[in-house]
């Protein structure tokens, strides 16, 4: 099965668990942009890999015209429920990939993408795209996990990541995403990092990790290095804590080839 049919599918049997997902429809950071869109009455904003929709409803209770855009016509069914249920009037939903968006050039003020990114199969092909359909004066905005820049640390969160989802692909490092937007046409990112406690429990029933699966990852959380379970906060039970990044963006001098 190909990466887009993987991330379809495993994220459709999952919509209704990540509308509820503390994880998800908690944050400062989702403040953070309705705070930004209310500085411009007119905002036309593209969530892609929206999922659950948190970030479009945040965006589009500030007052942004928004278009939620996922592979998962299930992820969407629930957004555009959600959505009906708050009285967001001003959003709307759109079948799509992001290596492929389906939007005219310089088509939004503000494009977003919340805890999606690390399921994109060509992240490079994505950020060329988003940096199509923003305005020259628009703005982007990435919101994910990042891996830490250790490579010890780094090795091992991709390796438990995998093991809960199939479908994962990368959290990159802060400094890989540096290069990648460079390298797609934007300005270095203004970057801030925290950490989000992922509880173990919740973490792999939310993805409906198989059983054996789950204990592969209990096993290699176990049997970590000292160093890496402290940088990454390993409790007994598994839980742990996740990078976070906000990675905030516009389009550089030069659009990229």
């Amino acid at each position: 099965m190909k990466q887009h049919a993987l991330a379809a599918q495993q994220f459709g049997t999952t919509a209704a668990a990540y509308l509820t997902s503390a994880v998800h429809a908690q944050g400062q950071d989702l403040q953070r942009l309705g705070a930004m869109v209310r500085k411009t009455p007119t905002c036309r904003a593209l969530d892609v890999g929206c999922g659950a929709g948190h970030a479009s409803f945040a965006l589009a209770a500030a007052g942004a015209q928004v278009t939620a855009l996922d592979l998962s016509p299930d992820m969407l069914a629930i957004v555009a429920q959600e959505a009906q249920a708050r009285g967001l009037q001003g959003l709307q939903t759109c079948q799509g990939q992001a290596d492929e968006l389906p939007f005219a050039d310089a088509r939004f003020d503000l494009v977003v993408t919340r805890f999606s990114a690390h399921h994109w199969p060509d992240v490079s092909a994505a950020l060329r795209e988003m940096r199509r359909v923003v305005r020259p004066d628009g703005a982007l905005i990435v919101i994910d996990a990042v891996a830490p820049e250790s490579p010890l640390c780094d090795t091992l969160l991709q390796t438990v990541e995998l093991l809960r989802d199939a479908s994962h692909v990368r959290d990159y490092r802060v400094s890989e995403w540096v290069a990648l937007l460079e390298q797609a046409g934007f300005a270095a990112p203004d970057t801030d990092v925290w950490t989000l406690t992922m509880d173990f429990a919740s973490w792999v029933a939310r993805m409906r990790t198989p059983e054996l699966r789950v204990q592969a990852i209990r096993d290699v959380l176990a049997k970590a290095p000292q160093e890496a379970r402290y940088a990454m906060n390993i409790q007994a039970d598994g839980s742990f804590d996740l990078p976070v990044a906000w990675m905030q963006t516009h389009a550089g001098s030069k659009r990229a080839n």
